[in-house]
């Protein structure tokens, strides 16, 4: 009678949550669904997930669903490929049926992104795995590769029922083919079960508290490398969750908007051969990364290859070259200093000398113009530096640099078609989706390649596969949707950042504004992002800096609450309207070395917002610092 009595309290208490869930799928904020980057101002990086999940926990418990009261939930995670409300909603009521912690259940858009996940952990902790399955693993698993390039190990087993799964010395992977979302018995010889849902992707259970070590190292792995299951595919998963059926097939245009975005991305870049698209910037960089690793291995078998990247770029960037040469054991990195007193093109050359006499393979990424401080360097000088024939030691030719372009900033300028700067030299340039090329709207990126990467780019789209990183169907229908009028939009958001950049010189002549020149603009770098270096005070450099940091933040609170709907403390670029704030040492720099961080303020305009409001906010802020 007590076993049956528990079952029917599980029953009734499923129920309510499903019932919750439901609701709240009704009433949920329209921007659960639509944004890929939120604010900062109402974001906890140490409690990502957590503090929206505990109040979320309050809602359901008090039966509030409405949607003034999810609408004030704080932020899940800054950047929805991390993760998002309906992907930690979803997490959330699979760990509500399983009975487990919140952040034990991981979704991915994936299919083997938590399998490399688990296997990496392992690696680095010399610890065994065993991946177990019933039906078939993915198609896209690919063992071989997977042993020799990103040098895991595993051993493969095939069950027909889950009670042919023993005790073993090392972890248990079981991975099983879905179409229902549902749950799966907890078999405590099993440590991980990650449950398959077509193009859906991936959901993990890490089962057992010894297993709860992994969590924070496998989020990290879908922080970097791909994508949480995307809002919409989440969207799907927990209509399924909740109407207990299996899931609905969507229908898309995926044949027909693919070709129009290789179309477009082909005529914007200039690249003469075919473009790869991604579920995030950094899902193409790993490719990229990944693909890059694998030719060298191939064609220069034992020789050290050397990651080349700047310390103060992108922190997803800085931080995926160190974890890929924390892994493969001929990889390491090396310290590329491109900004402030620094030249890029001086520091490339000191660099490829120093390559040479190793006899390295050498992989050079840098951003065009550079984050925070856009930066251009002498474009000549760069094709001269990176053509230069150097030799080794011994006398033999060194191996020529590929070098990838972060083109981020400006996506429409022409590096690689036939005739251009850096035709001649092997190069791959990328940019994030979710900045200028969807308008914030989705977060695919993309990669192009010039005449003499062919054979790179192959394998670049074997690892882009082996990740299962593809766009989806929807961010390519996006994509071709806002691709055509890219170029528009850079033009017509450049011309509102050029008038702010000299308003500002004109009322705040001591403060240094890092943007390109009316020159460089005249060449074709248009981007909508600058930086400002405050004036500041004090009588010692800790006092001033103190200060500065101060009024950062002083100037981006007065713009977004004197401009609410426009104006955002946030570290996006490129969206369809509005501008954005952000410190680039507290997010986007989040992980790079402390003293290579830019404590200062980066603004980015869009095409549409109101100029003349921001200019006079600016101008109350000035006044009231003066």
């Amino acid at each position: 009678m007590y076993i049956a009595n528990q079952l029917k309290a599980k029953i009734m208490k499923d129920n309510k949550m499903l019932n919750y869930i439901k609701e709240v799928l009704e009433n949920m904020p329209t921007d659960w669904l639509g944004l890929t980057t939120h604010r900062l101002d109402i974001y906890n990086e140490k409690l990502a997930k957590t503090q929206f999940l505990e109040q979320l926990e309050v809602l359901y418990k008090d039966n509030n669903a409405t949607t003034s009261a999810l609408s004030v939930l704080p932020t899940a995670y800054d950047y929805i490929r991390l993760g998002h409300p309906l992907s930690c909603l979803l997490e959330w009521g699979i760990a509500h049926l399983q009975q487990l912690k919140a952040n034990s259940v991981l979704s991915f858009s994936s299919k083997t992104v938590p399998i490399l996940a688990i296997l990496r952990k392992n690696l680095l902790d010399n610890k065994k795995t065993q991946i177990v399955y019933t039906d078939s693993l993915p198609a896209c698993f690919d063992a071989e590769v997977l042993e020799q390039v990103y040098g895991y190990h595993f051993e493969l087993k095939k069950v027909n029922k889950l009670s042919e799964i023993t005790a073993f010395d090392g972890s248990t992977v079981l991975v099983t083919q879905q179409d229902e979302i549902g749950t799966v018995e907890l078999n405590p010889n099993i440590d991980f079960f990650i449950s398959i849902y077509g193009s859906l992707g991936s959901v993990l259970l890490v089962n057992g508290e010894q297993n709860e070590r992994y969590i924070s190292d496998i989020q990290h792995v879908r922080r970097r490398e791909t994508v949480a299951m995307t809002p919409a595919d989440s969207l799907t998963a927990l209509q399924s969750l909740v109407a207990e059926s299996t899931i609905t097939k969507q229908e898309n245009t995926i044949q027909q908007d693919k070709a129009s975005v290789l179309k477009s991305i082909k005529e914007i870049t200039g690249s003469p051969i075919e473009p790869l698209v991604a579920t995030s910037g950094l899902s193409i960089q790993y490719a990229i990364m990944m693909g890059l690793v694998h030719d060298a291995l191939e064609n220069h078998e034992g020789k050290a290859i050397k990651i080349i990247v700047p310390p103060n770029c992108y922190g997803g960037t800085n931080d995926q070259a160190r974890r890929v040469a924390a892994c493969v054991a001929n990889v390491s990195v090396v310290d590329l200093p491109v900004d402030g007193d620094n030249d890029m093109v001086q520091s490339i050359d000191r660099i490829l000398a120093e390559m040479a006499e190793e006899d390295a393979v050498p992989y050079i990424i840098a951003e065009i113009p550079t984050n925070p401080r856009v930066e251009v360097p002498d474009l000549e000088q760069l094709k001269a530096v990176l053509t230069k024939v150097r030799k080794t030691p011994t006398g033999a030719t060194a191996i020529d640099p590929v070098f990838i372009l972060d083109q981020t900033f400006c996506p429409n300028v022409h590096f690689l078609g036939e005739g251009k700067i850096l035709s001649t030299v092997r190069t791959i340039s990328y940019a994030s989706g979710s900045k200028f090329p969807s308008g914030g709207k989705c977060t695919a990126g993309y990669c192009v390649g010039n005449a003499k990467t062919t054979a790179l780019m192959q394998k670049i789209e074997k690892h882009l596969a082996l990740c299962d990183n593809e766009a989806t169907a929807l961010q390519y229908e996006i994509l071709a949707k806002q691709m055509p009028s890219m170029n528009e939009r850079i033009h017509a958001a450049y011309l509102h950042t050029r008038t702010f950049v000299n308003f500002i010189r004109e009322v705040l002549p001591t403060a240094k504004i890092n943007f390109v020149s009316e020159e460089l603009a005249a060449e074709g770098f248009t981007p909508s992002v600058f930086s400002l270096d405050l004036p500041t005070k004090g009588k010692t450099a800790a006092e001033k800096e103190t200060y500065k940091r101060a009024l950062n933040l002083k100037l981006i609170n007065l713009m977004i609450t004197k401009i609410p709907n426009e104006s955002k403390f946030c570290v996006s670029y490129g969206q369809l309207k509005g501008c954005y704030w952000t410190v680039p040492a507290t997010s986007t720099q989040g992980t790079t070395k402390e003293g290579d961080k830019d404590y200062i303020v980066r603004a980015s305009l869009s095409p549409n917002l109101d100029l003349e409001l921001h200019q006079q906010v600016f101008l109350d802020f000035v006044e009231n610092i003066r």
